[in-house]
């Protein structure tokens, strides 16, 4: 699990390898990711949109940004979590993310919750040692 807090603001992030769903021979791997958002602040927060920067085995760059998460913008409340799990496709074995959310708190201020970088790893990644 990885995480960051930004302004009180918890985000947690657990990466899956989707070896069912995934074709080494054919160049494709699927991971899944499940994200927790938790406020630990003291006012509501809505998610507004979110960036996501997805860098595959070769250091190719792939960003995303769209409205919420999920087809949801979530209001969160002081101590309420929003949990949700996507999915990344890559044509390498292995990856990593990073991103945020930008965020509007309920006294109207704009501000971004990091999402923590997080690596994608495969059985199928051919390490080696020097």
């Amino acid at each position: 699990m990885y995480e960051r807090v930004t302004r009180g603001i918890r985000v947690a992030v657990k990466p899956a390898f989707l070896d069912d769903q995934s074709d080494p021979d054919e160049g494709h791997f699927l991971w899944s990711y499940t994200v927790v958002i938790e406020n630990r602040g003291s006012e509501s927060v809505q998610l507004v949109s979110r960036y996501w920067h997805i860098t595959d085995g070769q250091g190719r760059v792939q960003e995303v940004k769209g409205v919420g998460v999920v087809g949801a913008q979530p209001i969160l409340g002081p101590g309420e979590k929003f949990e949700y799990t996507s999915g990344c496709p890559l044509p390498t074995a292995s990856g990593f993310m990073c991103g945020r959310y930008q965020m509007r708190s309920s006294s109207g201020e704009a501000f971004e919750a990091e999402i923590p970088p997080f690596v994608l790893e495969s059985p199928h990644e051919r390490r080696q040692i020097h």
